[in-house]
């Protein structure tokens, strides 16, 4: 029961019980379980608890008269938690909460990911540029995606299991025909366990789209700024300024719904439309240089933790400076490996 569950504070533990209705414990009637644990989250950011040593919430749903306690972000419980579905995203677009969405292309940081939260890992054709080192997103190969997602789906299988896999189908991989898009899908998802495809465009594929999605496999779509069609644009300046490819872009949206796609991505468009586009289909809109109006947003994650210093697009926010970080680890090993003081006895057999 909610009253006898009793955090230790004084070991830094911290239990937030939240629940869809839980007069019991808030002394209103009616609180909504998403605003219990906005509180929750509000009491840990105001910096009265210490983060690191380790904090569990608790969401309590009451479902007749049980209570089923998932533990979120908790790298001590151990357990595997529900796991991010279509219809989750959805729900959340319904409740207006934010999904957050990383790529992801290696299983060790899909198992940081997964037990940080985040609600979508996207193996992402980006891997082409920044595990590859090309200079765009076309030269990478279905086979090599499908080697990216399977470290993926693994890494997340070892945490929590929480995290949604969905990977990028690579150029030419579905452009073909519906029935090649078809195969190809079919084979990522067999051969990965992985949850969804992405794919980019609007109209032009929206038969393919609805050819994949008819079959059981869920699409993620993606529209503004396609990586793939670099050498159409020209150049990696913001899409749909002008009025005609706006309401392209509005049309595409929809299409892309009706044509049974479970999201979609909007890259680099203003923020004012990034928004109308949201507004206007009941789909999740996830941005990317499109403004705080989507229902989500996703970074490259090399980008955000600060290991790739050459690029310095505006929508970046980078949370940390890893290039400095690993460089200066590997400065200091390199020093210690010369001057004989690594290894010592102590890391001697």
């Amino acid at each position: 029961r909610p009253r006898e569950i009793r955090p230790d504070i004084s070991q830094g533990h911290i239990c937030f019980v939240t629940g869809n209705l839980l007069p019991d414990v808030s002394g209103y009637s009616g609180i909504p379980c998403a605003l219990h644990l906005w509180h929750a989250r509000q009491s840990l950011n105001s910096g009265r608890y210490k983060k690191n040593k380790g904090v569990l919430f608790f969401i309590s749903i009451f479902q007749d008269n049980n209570l089923k306690e998932v533990s979120m972000n908790s790298r001590e419980s151990g357990k595997k938690l529900p796991h991010v579905t279509t219809r989750k995203l959805r729900e959340m677009k319904e409740l207006g909460e934010k999904i957050a969405m990383l790529t992801c292309y290696d299983y060790t940081t899909a198992r940081i990911l997964d037990r940080s939260g985040v609600d979508i890992l996207l193996v992402g054709d980006s891997a082409s540029n920044v595990f590859s080192g090309h200079d765009t997103t076309l030269p990478i190969t279905i086979e090599e995606m499908i080697y990216h997602a399977k470290a993926v789906v693994r890494g997340v299988q070892a945490e929590t299991s929480r995290a949604m896999v969905i990977i990028d189908m690579p150029f030419m991989s579905y452009q073909l025909s519906s029935e090649e898009a078809l195969r190809n899908a079919g084979m990522i998802m067999k051969d990965n366990e992985c949850d969804a495809v992405k794919l980019e465009g609007g109209k032009v594929i929206a038969d393919t789209v609805r050819r994949i999605t008819d079959v059981g496999i869920p699409v993620m779509g993606h529209l503004g700024l396609t990586p793939q069609s670099i050498y159409k644009f020209g150049s990696y300046k913001v899409r749909a300024r002008e009025q005609k490819e706006a309401d392209d872009l509005l049309r595409d949206a929809a299409l892309l719904e009706e044509a049974g796609a479970f999201a979609v991505v909007l890259e680099k468009i203003p923020a004012d439309l990034a928004t109308k586009v949201t507004e206007s289909i009941s789909i999740p809109t996830i941005g990317i240089g499109a403004g705080g109006g989507c229902d989500g947003q996703v970074l490259v994650i090399n980008d955000m933790l600060g290991l790739n210093t050459e690029f310095h697009p505006r929508f970046v926010r980078r949370y940390a400076d890893l290039d400095a970080v690993v460089g200066d680890a590997v400065n200091r090993y390199v020093e210690d490996v010369r001057n004989g003081d690594f290894p010592t006895e102590r890391e001697s057999y």
